[in-house]
């Protein structure tokens, strides 16, 4: 997790309470300028993301970590209910309901709004997309867990003046480590095509020795784990289990491992080859 941020100047301290979620300034000089700094941490790539215990539109006692058990976890964040592109997105989350299962994922939203209004807004969902979403919604009206979660947007507020959170989508996995994030602006939808891709890659990569090149999708070559030499590459995949791309940098040279190899998605089937 990093830690809450301060800025010194000679002009006074500017720092970040984490406990009570408020810019506070010390000023030395009346001749400072107040400016508003938005760095409040939260959950990164390996971090064990939060268990968020609460209310959904399902649930009062709701708990994640229990909800998700060994399964994978997709955490979408919302600025608010009733807001344009976040209904398309939970729509397009609730078309993906098989793709998830097949994946073993469980879907979470996250809005800064109580259980009545995630269940107005999901009929609204239903008529507007043609799907019902079936997953929880979390509830964070007094903006607790988005300030736990570094998530608020101070430039962007609702009608009460309160800051909205960011879109984030958090990917965990079954330990509960924070495997990828994305963060959208409010003008710009989710891909959820990209969203299904990363968890295809996340899933394939900690079951093997691979790493997936640009716009991968399954069944298409991987690349062999930078850390492994050639020999180990040989031992894992076979003589000819994998091909190296031959690059002007290595042309003549006689090398342990070459950092470019090529082999085939291990997770598909001899029939499939």
């Amino acid at each position: 997790m990093r830690s809450p941020w301060i800025s010194i100047d000679f002009l006074g301290i500017t720092f970040f309470n984490k406990t009570s979620s408020t810019v506070e300034t010390l000023t030395i000089d009346k001749r400072k300028e107040e400016r508003v700094i938005v760095d409040m941490g939260g959950p990164t790539i390996n971090d064990a993301f939060p268990n968020l215990q609460g209310e959904t539109q399902i649930s009062k006692d709701f708990d994640l970590y229990e909800y998700l058990g060994d399964s994978w976890g997709i955490i979408f964040m919302h600025p608010g209910d009733f807001t344009p592109v976040c209904t398309t997105e939970l729509g397009a989350a609730a078309s993906l309901e098989p793709e998830f299962d097949k994946r073993n994922v469980k879907v979470c939203g996250f809005s800064c709004n109580d259980s009545s209004s995630h269940l107005e807004w999901i009929n609204d969902i239903k008529v507007a997309t043609g799907f019902q979403v079936n997953f929880p919604l979390f509830c964070d009206p007094d903006r607790a867990h988005a300030t736990n979660l570094g998530i608020l947007d101070e430039t962007n507020k609702d009608a009460k003046g309160l800051p909205m959170t960011v879109r984030s989508v958090y990917i965990v996995k079954p330990n509960k480590q924070v495997a990828l994030m994305m963060t959208y602006p409010a003008s710009s939808g989710r891909n959820f095509d990209e969203i299904i891709r990363a968890v295809d890659t996340l899933q394939l990569t900690q079951d093997h020795s691979v790493a997936t090149p640009a716009n991968w999708k399954p069944g298409e070559k991987v690349i062999v784990n930078f850390p492994l030499s050639d020999a180990a590459a040989t031992e894992k995949f076979g003589e000819d289990g994998y091909e190296v791309c031959k690059l002007p940098s290595e042309e003549g040279k006689d090398l342990a491992k070459h950092y470019l190899r090529f082999t085939e998605d291990p997770t598909l089937s001899n029939s499939d080859k």
